[in-house]
This record gives structure tokens, C-alpha cells and sequence, in this order.
């Protein structure tokens, strides 16, 4: 991991560099001093996955109110959510399903998971949860898609912040790597961002919703400490997937119960 601590914790370009990490959306982004930036812009991450969230559910909005079956705009939802994020985090979980599981050494695991092929592991692992995630978006229809999916994107990207932060590179080479180890005020400035942007969609009960979500992707970063000796770019992907599903399901469980506010 690289140190930043000669650079500034906070530039307006930080914004342009994280969206032209975190999605395939074409920005005016000035590639050399995105990629100096690279660490010290994490603290945009909750941020951008607000936007990203905010727009897909504006989707979801617009073609439940022309009356289209509420599955079907579930599952353009999820491909929205896909399309512009590339794929990143769901490539990052099924890499991890198959080199987690599917070696024997941690030199071979993190081989396995440079492999752009997907095994049966990850295969089951996103099978798993793109239906829970498409189940859970569905449900939001009643609720309120822009809002919900704003804080859920945002509350998903803080764990690879800290993660980056506080868990140690299982390779010297890769994405996690070559972004390198974010200073302490951009890590707290984008807990500071998560918290405002989960009170601001959920009220009072954000607070619950981003404990449960920083949480959720708690067992990712273990077992990666167990198998591979650290994160890894995958491993980061793998833990917004992990996030998401958590904060999900509290979403649904609060309103459940009556009490989301």
C-alpha cells in the first residue's frame, strides 16, 4: 500500500476519479490525476454509489407508474444497476466463490481468482444473489425505490473504504494495490458521508440500516483473511455484494414491522 499523506484529504475531482472507478458512466475525468488520487478519493465512494442507486430507482419509479409487472421492472432494475457498474462487484463475488473455495493454497486461490473464467462457485454465488437482490427490489416498488436504492448504493461502498483502509493487500499487484491505502480523514469523511446519506433516505432508522450493512460484509473480509492473507480487488467487489444483501434485507424487515422511518 501506498502513502498518501502528502496529498490533500479532499479535491472536487475525487468525484469524476471514484465514478470513473465505481461505474462504466462516461465522465470528463482527467485520467492521470484520477489515478494520483486514486486512494485519497475513496471518501466519493458513498457518494457515487448514491447517484448510482438514485438512478436506477428512478427507473424503477417511471416504469411502475406506466403500469409494467412489478418482477419485470425488478429485473431491468438489477440490469440498470449492472450496466452501470460493469459488473465489478458481482465479478468480484463469483472470483472470490471460486478461489475461496476452489484452492488449496493462497497462492493458488489468488491464481484462481485472476482466471476471467467462473466455476461452479461462482456461479451458485451469483445465482444466489442476483435472486435475492432481484426478489428485494421488487419489494422496494411499495416502498420507495429512489430513496431506498440511493441509500443502499451509498451504505454498500463504505466496507471497501475501510477495508481498504484497515485489511492488508493478499498481492502486490492488482486493483486494490495499484489504488493503494486511503488516509484516515478520507476514510472518515466517507463514514461521515454514509451516515448523512442514510439518514437523509431512511431517517433515524439509517443508523441501524448502515450498522447492519458495515456488518454484513464483516464474513467476506475474514474468510479472506483465512484464505488468501488479505483483500484483493475481488475481495472488495465481493464485500459491496455482501453489503448490499444485508441492507436489503433490514430495509425490508424494518418495513416489515412498521417502523422504518
Amino acid at each position: 500500500m501506498t502513502d498518501n499523506n502528502k496529498k490533500s484529504c479532499v479535491e472536487a475531482h475525487d468525484i469524476w476519479a471514484a465514478f470513473s472507478l465505481l461505474t462504466r458512466i462516461r465522465i470528463p475525468v482527467n485520467h492521470n490525476r484520477a489515478g494520483n488520487r486514486a486512494s485519497n478519493a475513496t471518501w466519493a465512494y458513498p457518494l457515487v454509489g448514491a447517484i448510482v442507486g438514485a438512478i436506477s430507482g428512478l427507473f424503477l419509479t417511471l416504469m411502475s407508474l406506466i403500469g409494467l409487472p412489478s418482477g419485470f421492472c425488478a429485473a431491468i432494475t438489477l440490469l440498470v444497476l449492472i450496466a452501470i457498474t460493469g459488473a465489478m462487484h458481482e465479478d468480484g463475488l463469483a472470483d472470490c466463490a471460486d478461489g475461496f473455495w476452489g484452492g488449496q493454497s493462497s497462492s493458488r486461490r489468488l491464481e484462481i481468482m485472476k482466471d476471467s473464467s467462473i466455476g461452479v462457485y461462482g456461479a451458485c454465488a451469483l445465482i444466489i444473489f442476483l435472486l435475492a437482490e432481484l426478489s428485494a427490489i421488487e419489494t422496494l416498488i411499495a416502498i420507495d425505490p429512489i430513496w431506498s436504492l440511493a441509500g443502499v448504493g451509498a451504505i454498500s461502498r463504505l466496507p471497501m473504504v475501510i477495508a481498504m483502509r484497515y485489511v492488508p493487500n493478499a498481492r502486490n499487484n492488482g486493483l486494490a494495490a495499484s489504488v493503494g491505502m486511503p488516509q484516515l480523514c478520507s476514510v472518515l469523511i466517507a463514514i461521515i458521508l454514509a451516515i448523512l446519506i442514510a439518514l437523509t433516505c431512511f431517517g433515524t432508522s439509517g443508523l441501524l440500516i448502515l450498522l447492519v450493512g458495515l456488518i454484513s460484509a464483516l464474513p467476506i473480509f475474514l474468510i479472506g483473511k483465512v484464505k488468501i492473507n488479505g483483500q484483493t480487488g475481488d475481495v472488495l467487489g465481493a464485500s459491496q455484494k455482501f453489503s448490499e444483501i444485508g441492507t436489503l434485507a433490514t430495509i425490508l424487515v424494518l418495513q416489515a414491522l412498521s417502523i422504518l422511518n
